[in-house]
């Protein structure tokens, strides 16, 4: 694991200790000198395949697309000596035939026929050879028709030559037409920024397209290498995460004829989420950049790619603008391109900032009032005692319950108190604070249960011959006295 880790790269050490412990710490990266880069800013991967053993076969099975990704060297040279080889391999088998039977001692008898006329010796066997695969015809050399296997030959040498040509020729066409060169003129800028946009923390990074032709269904995407260890004690180098630029709003389809800034919100999605001005000095990251698109003038699909380091992405910075209105046109100053400005910028992280914000939120402010809101209302019920007190006994003994109003007004301020404090929370807690139980229907429910028992320990105050005539329900008046009936509709009004 350790020899694994030291071979990571060559900028940084990483240094382990045994997994007897139950788990491996994280690694710690010291550093060794120069970044090494996944890819490098001109899109070539600084990756060697190496210990093949017996997957080098392979290659040959796919040998078409073998020829066409190696070196332009190698292909001119495959290309010179397999036609060399068909070449003197041919005109060999001509000198062969024209030895065998006898041509090459009777060339100058002009009573004899040869199989090919005025073929004495292999250069002119050669000679014959290029001139009839190149379709030269100077009519010095010909075949005759006293020679079937010269016939013979002269069949397959044509088959072979097309094969060759379609072979060669065509690696060496899709070589030439590869749309790699159009990548040059296809720019990223030298560094990323980070800064605020619209309010949001933005990882910012500038493309731009110097050609007239367009680039067809343009499409960017952004992917960041970063090595980790898991919390079971794994190792992953070179990890990769996406980076979003805007894949669920469209915003990775460009439409690239002047250059465009590409940004990445760093929210608590975004592997930056932790981010900071300080923590960037010790991280160890690549920003890996693709952009995608068909050549408009070729029809094939183009690939450009360039990477940011992290001593690349600059905090607290914003590009300059590039593009100017002129008369009848818009203008790109592509001296302007790579440059950039500082602007105020937090040097915290997002993280670092919501948890600032949630710590500042304004939830102290209604639990204050409520708390002076709760007062006033003891101070209320507190009044109403006293006034309580101040009536007659007789009046103080109908009333029954002398707490009665006191619990009503605390149940009314208790739910505008509970009203006003979730009206200051955010929706989401407010649907997670409405309990069902805690409805309209059954706070007017136990408030009409109270107002039931006052008169049910008023009719256990009365004597007992009231009570027996309470009994009867709705017969009660009817039999009551009249100053009795008199002070039974005076309690209910």
């Amino acid at each position: 694991m350790s020899a694994l880790r030291r071979k990571l790269g060559d900028e940084y050490q990483v240094v382990s200790t045994s997994a007897s412990g139950g788990g491996l710490p994280p690694p710690r990266a010291t550093p060794r000198g120069k970044r090494q880069r996944f890819v490098d800013k001109n899109g070539r991967c600084n990756v060697q395949h190496g210990n093949l053993g017996g997957e080098t076969s392979r290659y040959l099975s796919d040998l078409f697309t073998t020829l066409v990704d190696l070196k332009w060297r190698w292909n001119l040279f495959i290309f010179i000596l397999t036609y060399t080889v068909a070449w003197l391999f041919m005109a060999s088998m001509w000198w062969v035939i024209a030895y065998m039977r006898g041509d090459l001692n009777k060339a100058h008898d002009d009573s004899y026929t040869p199989c090919v006329a005025n073929v004495y010796n292999f250069p002119s066997a050669f000679l014959f050879f290029i001139e009839t695969e190149a379709t030269i015809g100077y009519g010095y050399r010909y075949i005759t028709d006293k020679c079937p296997e010269g016939i013979i030959l002269f069949l397959f040498q044509s088959i072979l030559g097309s094969i060759v040509d379609a072979f060669l020729i065509g690696c060496m066409f899709i070589k030439m037409s590869q749309p790699k060169k159009r990548a040059e003129t296809l720019m990223f800028s030298e560094h990323a920024a980070i800064s605020m946009r619209d309010g949001k923390l933005t990882l910012m990074f500038r493309v731009g397209n110097l050609r007239n032709s367009h680039m067809v269904s343009a499409q960017i995407r952004c992917k960041l290498l970063k090595s980790r260890q898991t919390p079971e004690g794994e190792f992953l180098p070179l990890d990769q995460l996406e980076l979003d630029v805007g894949f669920s709003t469209g915003a990775d389809q460009l439409f690239l004829v002047s250059p465009l800034t590409i940004c990445h919100v760093i929210d608590a999605k975004s592997p930056f989420y932790d981010l900071s001005q300080r923590s960037m000095q010790t991280e160890q990251f690549e920003i890996v950049v693709i952009l995608e698109g068909i050549v408009e003038t070729t029809g094939m699909t183009c690939q450009a790619r360039t990477s940011y380091t992290e001593d690349e992405v600059l905090w607290g910075h914003r590009f300059f603008p590039v593009i100017s209105l002129e008369e009848g046109f818009f203008k790109v100053d592509y001296s302007q391109f790579h440059a950039t400005f500082e602007v105020p910028t937090p040097p915290y992280s997002v993280k670092e900032q919501e948890e600032m914000l949630l710590m500042s939120s304004p939830l102290i402010a209604p639990a204050v009032s409520n708390s002076k809101e709760r007062n006033n209302s003891v101070e209320c019920l507190d009044g109403l005692d006293e006034v309580g007190t101040k009536l007659p006994s007789k009046l103080q003994k109908i009333t029954g319950r002398e707490d009665f109003p006191k619990k009503l007004l605390r149940m009314s301020s208790t739910t505008s108190e509970k009203a006003y404090s979730m009206g200051d929370l955010p929706m989401k807690l407010q649907r997670i604070s409405s309990v069902p139980g805690n409805s309209e229907e059954k706070l007017v429910s136990k408030t009409t249960k109270m107002m039931s028992d006052p008169i049910s320990q008023s009719v256990a105050d009365l004597p007992p011959k009231l009570q027996k005539l309470s009994g009867g329900g709705s017969r009660m008046e009817g039999n009551l006295p009249p100053k009795l009936r008199k002070m039974n509709s005076d309690r209910f009004t």
